[in-house]
């Protein structure tokens, strides 16, 4: 009986020993995330994943942080106007937008996705660049940490600051000095409006003379800047 007693005990206690560590490792890993997103609420980040993996492409990194106050609001707005209609009245999910993309998906056509500016802006300063549940689970996870302990102008703010503008180029007032070589400070809707248009695929589209879709697409942000500021949409950020 003593033998067979053993590696029952045996197994109990590695089983044991296993849900302790995990228990633990949860733990640590909320502990460590709240904290890092707390330090992000008031210091700028110095690199992303992504910066760190287009730069080993040979890509380099070209950033320069500007606060949200000096951007020009019309950046802000046409970020609202392409990407997240919503951002200053959800918390975080647009559960309309993702349903609407669902149903665009099985259409078969085009992949269109539902993420809203908060959660690509988790995306885009923790996380990694592409598809996974395990990284869609993460997203979803600081999502919910940022919009709890940033506030809106501040995931305006990193987005505009963070999002990739271009091959090696990271932020609007880099992208601005890029493509029209001043600062985002000053900006007119369109110049606005094409940045915003580059946002979704900054290595195949341009900001400067764009063609085709990415011109048309720029216009029809540009329109919209209008909108946002005439409907409040952007009445988080003032």
């Amino acid at each position: 009986m003593d033998d067979i007693a053993e590696p029952t005990r045996h197994r109990r206690f590695t089983f044991g020993r296993l849900v302790r560590w995990c228990v633990k490792a949860v733990i640590w890993f909320v502990v460590i995330s709240v904290v890092w997103v707390g330090i992000y609420r008031v210091v700028p980040p110095p690199v992303t994943v992504t910066m760190l993996t287009n730069a080993l492409d040979g890509r380099g990194i070209t950033k320069d942080w500007m606060p949200l106050s000096k951007i020009d609001p019309d950046m802000a707005r046409a970020a609202i106007g392409a990407e997240d209609s919503r951002f200053c009245s959800h918390h975080g999910f647009d559960f309309t937008a993702i349903q609407k993309a669902m149903a665009h998906n099985e259409d078969g056509k085009r992949i269109r996705g539902g993420s809203t500016i908060s959660q690509q802006t988790a995306k885009n300063v923790f996380l990694w660049q592409g598809r996974s549940y395990v990284r869609k689970g993460l997203e979803a996870y600081f999502t919910v940490l940022i919009e709890l302990i940033w506030g809106k102008r501040r995931i305006m703010e990193m987005y505009l600051n963070v999002a990739e503008t271009g091959i090696g180029t990271y932020g609007v007032n880099a992208g601005s000095q890029r493509y029209f070589h001043h600062d985002a400070s000053h900006m007119s809707p369109i110049e606005a409006a094409r940045i915003a248009a580059v946002l979704p695929l900054p290595k195949k589209r341009g900001a400067v003379a764009p063609k085709g879709f990415v011109a048309r697409y720029g216009n029809s942000i540009a329109r919209r800047i209008g909108a946002v500021r005439a409907g409040g949409y952007d009445s988080c950020l003032r």
